[in-house]
């Protein structure tokens, strides 16, 4: 087949000439028509998989927000049965106290040399002309002696520091009303360790522990007496 003779632009154009240039625009047009095609495929494969991505990632996010939805409702359920629990036992505790600790920490604190004539239980102070305000758990006095109990489920260092605090605030009541007797005071627990007890002791407070069926107290080594 014979060669077809190139086009010079600078001859009259003939239809063949004419025709040629179509044909060689229509290849290139049909060349660039699919190079767009191209890319439009690859965009919507980017795309579809940009879209696989996200959904994807969405699926991971929610299914970690959920876990950790499920996490915090349990920790949550966990904190409500211990609550319940503390509340249980406090509630135990404040009967013994009720029924055993209070009427016998007389006689207890007798055998201690410390005679206290009147015992009173959830003693609230308000002083609202000084700012004092407090409460007391067991209040036991006589005309010389106050002893001031605190009592918790399980006595915390904070507990015997809040307490010292709560001696601090009575004894500054006391003197306003003219009231010189010596206060004193104890801390009463269910479980009390032994780190917690050193610490209550070495303030000058007395510990009150459980003992088989009743409870003991023990005394702090050298000087109880916190205020006169």
């Amino acid at each position: 087949m014979a060669q077809k003779p190139a086009i010079d632009p600078h001859d009259p154009p003939t239809f063949e000439k004419v025709w040629m240039m179509f044909q060689e625009s229509d290849k290139k047009l049909q060349k660039t028509w699919e190079q767009i095609e191209a890319t439009g495929r690859q965009i919507e494969e980017t795309d579809r998989q940009m879209k696989a991505q996200i959904k994807e990632t969405d699926r991971q996010i929610k299914a970690r927000i959920e876990e950790t939805d499920r996490q915090i409702e349990a920790t949550n359920k966990q904190m409500r049965e211990t609550d319940k629990r503390v509340g249980e036992l406090t509630n135990r505790f404040g009967d013994m106290v009720e029924h055993m600790v209070v009427p016998n920490l007389l006689a207890k604190f007798k055998t201690l040399g410390f005679t206290f004539e009147v015992a009173h239980k959830n003693t609230e102070i308000k002083d609202e002309k000084n700012n004092i305000f407090l409460e007391v758990d067991v209040f036991l006095e006589n005309g010389d002696k106050v002893m001031i109990v605190e009592i918790k489920a399980t006595p915390r260092t904070r507990d015997v520091d809040g307490h010292t605090a709560r001696m601090e605030k009575l004894r500054k009541y006391a003197d306003l009303r003219g009231d010189r007797r010596a206060y004193l005071g104890a801390v009463a627990g269910v479980v009390i360790s032994e780190p917690v007890q050193n610490y209550a002791l070495k303030k000058g407070f007395f510990v009150v522990i459980p003992s088989g069926d009743t409870f003991t107290i023990i005394k702090p080594e050298g000087k109880y007496r916190l205020k006169e």
